[in-house]
């Protein structure tokens, strides 16, 4: 069934730089390989592609580019509703589209607020603290070492080998350079875990195919200790184990956490969840993603080549996720084999 997809996204390449911006500005967007890469993919499924472009470029189109789908990796400009916002003007224009909806998208940008519904599903999750009065921090009821983020970036913005720290001097500096060069920006806190990384891939939506764990490789290392994924290693380029060469128990666990996450959210067709374990084993969920990147470089990619699927098949398999939620076409007679397959994991 040929369809005319519509592309919404995001890429490094238009960003026009403004004086004060940090070095990070632009780590969520996409780079063109990407969107090239996404568009081969679907026409390699036999649809045809337009290209929309970003949120702006959509409100200019409106009424003029006819589309039965949008196939959105589209990070959206400023404030915390900023992935949002093409999911939103979809929505009032009655196109259907690929992936989460905006409040899903708003909610888990926001690091603070997936954390209080995490906390609410009994989902085990570093504790943290909302910096409101950067002069009380020496108050802060956090365990040292602390790492301080960004509330509502994603990409690692703010990130660098500095934001760990260990006294709490260390961390009121840390905290006064974020505010200075995110202009503000809010900002909170979170008990390190130190250990390993790891990240699960999910898609679906009333049946989920729950990926293998993947772990994170470093500087060639995956027992990062306190290392971390921070804004050098975008430029630098990170790995993946997959699947991870870790015990069933423990692998277990974290497939059931990244599918309970991702229903705690209403994520929809697909998402990431990441974790850290601890040195005892313990599995802690970091945040999820219903936005993730599908660059040949991230781990869709590797879960892929795990599943004996091509990349282009795995967004091929995504927007046919989408399409069957959307009623578009019916579903597969071996979608429910397929599911169990890749590991379901239980609702």
């Amino acid at each position: 069934m040929k369809l005319r997809v519509g592309l919404t996204y995001n890429v490094k390449s238009e960003y026009i730089a403004k004086p004060g911006d940090p070095p990070d500005v632009i780590a969520e967007f996409d780079h063109d390989d990407t969107v090239n890469n996404i568009e081969a993919a679907l026409r390699a499924a036999g649809h045809e592609v337009v290209r929309l472009g970003g949120a702006r470029r959509l409100l200019e189109q409106i009424g003029r580019s006819q589309v039965d789908i949008v196939f959105n990796i589209a990070e959206g400009y400023e404030g915390r509703n900023r992935e949002s916002q093409v999911p939103i003007l979809l929505e009032m224009l009655r196109i259907p589209f690929v992936g989460a909806d905006g409040l899903t998208l708003g909610l888990t940008l926001d690091k603070v607020l997936t954390k209080k519904v995490l906390i609410a599903e009994r989902i085990p999750t570093p504790r943290y603290l909302e910096v409101t009065d950067p002069d009380r921090l020496w108050q802060a009821d956090l365990t040292f070492p602390v790492i301080v983020k960004l509330r509502c970036e994603g990409s690692s913005k703010g990130l660098t080998p500095n934001s760990v720290v260990d006294t709490p001097e260390a961390l009121q500096r840390q905290v006064a350079h974020l505010a200075a060069t995110y202009k503000g920006a809010p900002i909170f806190l979170e008990e390190f875990i130190e250990g390993e990384e790891f990240t699960v891939s999910i898609v679906g939506n009333d049946t989920l195919e729950v990926h293998p764990v993947c772990q994170i490789k470093l500087d060639g290392r995956t027992d990062l200790g306190r290392n971390f994924f921070h804004f050098a290693y975008l430029r630098a380029g990170s790995d993946y184990v997959c699947p991870a060469p870790i015990p069933e128990p423990l692998a277990r666990e974290m497939r059931d956490l990244a599918q309970r996450t991702y229903r705690a959210v209403e994520c929809r067709d697909f998402g990431r969840v990441d974790f850290r374990v601890d040195r005892k084993g313990r599995p802690y969920v970091l945040e999820i993603n219903p936005l993730p990147s599908l660059s040949s470089e991230d781990v869709f990619n590797y879960t892929a080549k795990t599943l004996g699927m091509t990349h282009h098949q795995m967004i091929g398999h995504i927007l046919d996720t989408a399409l069957v939620r959307c009623g578009l076409i019916p579903p597969p007679a071996d979608r429910g084999a397929a599911a169990r397959t890749v590991g379901r994991a239980p609702r």
